[in-house]
């Protein structure tokens, strides 16, 4: 699987006083739906942390195209377009009810050993589920 999405509402916490969502409230969006694919996957984030992985996110780039807005219902789309070695990179859209394109963004996250605080390649178990 190399794409997933997820759909909810935008609160009226995440949005500034114009009823528009504050810029930094997508990068938490991003990560639920890095999350969200995981677990598709069969794999848990909280599960991979326990045995010595984790994955810092190391670049994170957003192209605002329109406002998302106080009760809109949106899908971030996440799509992995390449084979995780030590980084592994997703492109994102984000879409609103209508199928309006309100944003892109790319992530490059590194999987990191805990332990020795050093990047590790991209574990099997993950590569098997992508079927690399």
């Amino acid at each position: 699987m190399r794409s997933n999405q997820i759909s909810f509402r935008i609160r009226y916490s995440e949005t500034d006083q114009m009823g528009v969502v504050y810029h930094g409230n997508y990068a938490q969006y991003l990560e639920m739906a890095r999350v969200e694919w995981l677990r598709v996957l069969g794999i848990s984030y909280k599960k991979m942390e326990e045995d010595g992985i984790m994955l810092p996110v190391i670049s994170l780039s957003i192209n605002y195209l329109k406002p998302a807005l106080y009760d809109d219902l949106i899908t971030v789309k996440v799509i992995l377009n390449k084979k995780p070695v030590v980084r592994i990179e997703f492109d994102y859209e984000i879409t609103n009810e209508a199928g309006e394109l309100l944003a892109t963004a790319n992530t490059v996250l590194v999987f990191m050993d805990i332990k020795r605080k050093r990047p590790t390649r991209c574990p099997d178990f993950l590569l098997k589920k992508l079927n690399y």
